[in-house]
């Protein structure tokens, strides 16, 4: 196999992104252009012959927006741009974002940190774009580099990585996180991948449906209200986990119904779920649980909001800091330890959606 050449990076800084979009680099199909939301919020649109993603090179490391084969695969929110805060809920709309690393998930009464910590809106000063070519063909890759110290607390750099290439809707994310202090640190991480519902649509997955690996969450966080007709659907389902694989038009799901997820992996150690549209394609998400040990899928159908979070990848359930803590669910790094995770997802043709499915019904089967 022939040498791959290092990518090419391109540091980026804020005065590079201007009201006007304006065309960054281009490769092999692949075209980087950076503008900014009439927010002020600086974006980087990397689009490829099938469509494009949206991120927030500086505010978290974000993507903002997805659209392949002429389709918006972004959960609907109340929120037309992103909007500079760090305030979890203030700019609430994003396809994909980064959640911990100190915390993670809903906080409990005993919990002081932010709803999912401090990742998702956190302000990145070191920011890149690589262009290369590995064995898939050209990339484009954003990368950026947060480092979060409290004095005698918390010390910890994150590096994440989005990588799209020429052709597909696949999106490839690789995260690091490293743990900077001569102490252990206590770390939680998720993936939160925000999919459009598709009604007729079906969820399909390698988790078996019954209740003991499929834990639906009972109560609602903090502020909003169960409704009757919510803890129905919520003792339904958590009798019956199976009922919610079908993405029913009309059905309100308000305000969520989030469930924990025990994945099975398939022979190269990935776990899958899929979307699976009426007209054969998909959204999928697969991650390792070898390095993801947990999942969580999400779902809010309010009529302002719209969102399919198919399956959630993560170190542990979406309680919160003490909750997750009392369960044994806190992963812990060693001093100067790292933590790695790769996790791809997207938009699937239906011939790729038909393989997917395959895969995802061997492993269910008990085959490889």
């Amino acid at each position: 196999m022939p040498d791959v050449p290092d990518p090419a990076v391109v540091h980026l800084r804020p005065a590079q992104f201007g009201e006007a979009e304006t065309v960054l680099a281009t490769c092999g199909g692949l075209t980087a252009s950076t503008f900014r939301y009439p927010s002020g919020v600086a974006a980087l649109r990397i689009e490829n012959r099938d469509g494009h993603i949206v991120v927030l090179p500086f505010q978290g490391q974000q993507i903002w927006d997805a659209v392949f084969r002429g389709r918006r695969l972004t959960m609907g929110s109340m929120f037309e741009e992103p909007l500079p805060t760090r305030n979890y809920l203030a700019t609430y709309g994003a396809f994909f974002l980064h959640c911990g690393a100190t915390a993670m998930g809903n906080p409990g009464p005993e919990d002081r940190h932010p709803l999912h910590g401090e990742l998702p809106n956190a302000p990145y000063r070191r920011v890149w774009l690589a262009v290369g070519r590995d064995g898939d063909g050209p990339f484009m890759e954003v990368g950026g580099a947060y480092r979060h110290v409290v004095a005698f607390t918390h010390g910890y750099e994150a590096q994440p990585r989005v990588k799209l290439g020429a052709a597909g809707g696949r999106v490839r994310l690789t995260m690091c996180i490293d743990n900077l202090r001569r102490a252990p640190m206590e770390l939680m991480y998720l993936a939160h991948i925000n999919f459009r519902p598709v009604d007729g649509a079906r969820l399909i997955d390698t988790v078996p449906d019954d209740p003991r690996h499929m834990r639906v969450r009972t109560s609602v966080p903090a502020g909003l209200a169960l409704s009757p007709a919510h803890r129905r659907l919520l003792e339904a389902v958590g009798a019956d986990p199976a009922l919610h694989r079908a993405i029913e038009p009309g059905r309100a799901i308000d305000p969520e119904l989030v469930l924990a997820l025990d994945c099975r992996a398939d022979a190269a150690g990935w776990a899958h779920a899929m979307q699976l549209h009426p007209d054969g394609s998909a959204d999928f998400v697969s991650h390792r649980p070898d390095e993801l040990g947990c999942a969580v899928r999400w779902i809010s159908r309010t009529g302002d909001e719209e969102a399919l979070g198919l399956m959630l990848p993560a170190t542990a359930e979406a309680d919160g800091y003490t909750a997750e803590k009392a369960k044994g669910n806190l992963r812990v790094l060693p001093p100067l330890g790292r933590f790695t995770c790769t996790v791809a997802f997207g938009a699937l043709d239906a011939d790729e959606a038909a393989a997917l499915r395959q895969r995802i019904e061997t492993v269910m089967d008990g085959g490889a």
